[in-house]
Order: structure tokens, then C-alpha cells, then sequence
């Protein structure tokens, strides 16, 4: 699963260093999971206004990632995570665990910290990039 800062930045950088996670995703070479909360928050932060994005191309974006994703409904026990320190990765963090995540790839500092605390692999998206897809600049 990814985390808004590198959905935002695949979706709005067609260019930039990580739209190789967006081709990925749309080549169907992972599908990363979503929940109401992450789609949400996704939302919120394509509405800041340095975005200056209009709703039509909010959607376009939107429409660009979520029918590539897996939707997982929100689980009804306690997640087992660990204690952050940020309580906005918290969600994140939930949706690897509820989803059964392979990886949560993340530039956060805080959630890099927690790879030896869960279950799933916590990658820095250049190690995604590298690692993972193989591709190496």
C-alpha cells in the first residue's frame, strides 16, 4: 500500500521520480489498497489550494488511481500496530495490517521507524522503485 505523499506525488508529477509507481500500478504490477479513511484523506489533500486543482481534475486524478485499487473495508477487531508517534499514519498503518499488506511504501520518517515493529515491509519509495519493481536509475 502507499501512503497520500507518494499517491500525491505519482498522481500529480506525470514526470517526476516516482510516476514509475503510478505506470506500475497501472500496468497492474501491484494493486495498492485503499479504505474510506486513506481515500479521504487522499481527497482532503488534493483540495489544498496550491494545488489549484478544479473538481474536475481532482476526479481525473482519483480516476487515475482508485479503480486500480483493492478496497479493504474496515475490520471490526483491534489491529495489531505498534504506537506512533504521529496519530495522522495511524490509518495507514491499520489499513497494511487489516488488508494484510505485503509493504507500506512511505517517506515518513515516523512510519520508516516502525519497519521492525509489524508484519508488513515498511519501504522508502526509492527502495520500492529499486527493490521491488526492479528498476534501477
Amino acid at each position: 500500500m502507499l501512503d497520500t505523499n507518494v499517491v500525491l506525488s505519482a498522481l500529480l508529477f506525470p514526470n517526476g521520480h516516482l510516476s514509475i509507481i503510478r505506470e506500475a500500478w497501472w500496468a497492474g504490477r501491484f494493486n495498492p489498497l485503499i479504505n474510506q479513511v486513506t481515500v479521504s484523506e487522499l481527497l482532503r489533500v488534493l483540495s489544498y489550494p496550491k494545488f489549484r486543482l478544479s473538481m474536475p481534475e481532482k476526479e481525473e486524478l482519483l480516476s487515475d488511481y482508485v479503480p486500480y485499487c483493492e478496497v479493504v473495508q474496515k475490520g471490526s477487531g483491534i489491529c495489531d500496530i505498534p504506537e506512533c508517534r504521529d496519530p495522522m499514519d495511524v490509518p495507514f498503518l491499520e489499513l497494511a495490517a487489516t488488508g494484510n499488506a505485503d509493504l507500506l511504501v512511505s517517506g515518513d520518517k515516523d512510519l520508516l521507524a516502525l519497519r521492525e515493529q509489524v508484519r508488513f515491509d515498511v519501504l522508502a519509495p526509492g527502495e520500492f522503485i529499486s527493490r521491488i519493481l526492479k528498476i534501477h536509475s
